[in-house]
């Protein structure tokens, strides 16, 4: 109890000392992950019959976030120390196709962003093989985003962090999929992360009020303005600070994270995690677990969209 005080204090004065700057990064060695098993939770929130299996897939071709291998350890840690999940960490293209997928319970996109030419991953790698043109390589890259979708829609469950919403952030169908696609982010800067239904048994593990966080505010595009997901945390537009110019929003709210239902499955969005820091807060952590175990399929919560 004492070092989830400690480490509580040293997270709080991190999130004080960013308004100034932006979080430096810190390396993912012994240290940190012992802090991180430390203050993880001693058990599972939602009871589960078997150890589910998830993959954490980190492959990218487009911004490289330095949080990219903390992400992949947290999981880790967390499914180690809670018995709920073991985890495969892959940047394979290859994990993506149907056999694959299926050995899986859950897949985290770990920060997949794609280059800003197409913001399709798969046409990205697959461009790079000479022996393929343009037309195989948009055949290839449909193929695995519908691996991924009737994976979704058959039972499996995605839990996509940050930048992992601009895999394929020109589609449609995998907007619509995950409840909405990247439009842009602001500076990053400390902004209050608030909780749309205390109650939901997927938000009971923040604090009610809400908390201060520091990271990159994103706003989207595309399938987000149907609003077809359940909301779990949003920010005041007004509280933002260097929105785009034109298309400042001073009232209403923007979500952060969020989930869908979808055929027989799940998909969940939180955008929170560019920096390690993020991590280093017990609640984060805790919030991070259960959202494992509900894209694994070991709690039913309320996944009743708000639509317009």
């Amino acid at each position: 109890m004492k070092k989830i005080i400690i480490y509580g204090i040293v997270f709080l004065a991190s999130v004080s000392f960013a308004f100034a700057q932006n979080p430096q990064e810190i390396p993912l060695d012994q240290a940190w992950k012992d802090k991180i098993r430390d203050i993880a939770p001693e058990k599972a929130s939602f009871p589960y019959k078997k150890k589910k299996k998830i993959l954490v897939f980190s492959l990218h071709t487009g911004f490289w976030h330095w949080v990219n291998p903390h992400t992949q350890a947290m999981i880790e840690i967390l499914g180690e120390k809670s018995g709920a999940f073991e985890v495969t960490g892959s940047t394979d293209i290859a994990m993506m196709e149907k056999d694959k997928l299926k050995e899986f319970d859950a897949v985290v996109f770990n920060n997949t962003n794609a280059k800003g030419d197409y913001r399709n991953l798969f046409v990205d790698v697959f461009s790079e093989d000479a022996s393929m043109d343009s037309v195989a390589v948009w055949k290839k890259a449909s193929e695995l985003e519908n691996n991924i979708i009737q994976y979704v829609k058959k039972g499996g469950g995605i839990l996509v962090v940050h930048g992992g919403n601009t895999m394929l952030n020109n589609s449609m169908e995998f907007s619509k999929l995950i409840g909405g696609s990247f439009d842009y982010h602001t500076k990053q800067q400390a902004f209050q992360v608030r909780i749309e239904d205390p109650s939901h048994p997927l938000t009971k593990s923040l604090p009610a009020e809400g908390f201060n966080h520091v990271d990159e505010p994103y706003f989207y595009k595309n399938a987000y303005d149907e609003l077809d997901f359940h909301p779990l945390t949003y920010f005041n537009n007004a509280e933002i600070e260097g929105q785009r110019k034109g298309q400042e929003k001073t009232s209403g709210k923007t979500y952060v994270s969020w989930i869908r239902k979808d055929g027989k499955g799940r998909a969940m969005y939180i955008s929170t995690s560019h920096n390690a820091q993020s991590f280093e807060n017990p609640a984060i952590l805790a919030y991070f677990l259960d959202a494992l175990q509900y894209v694994a399929g070991d709690v039913k919560v309320d996944e009743t969209p708000l639509k317009k």
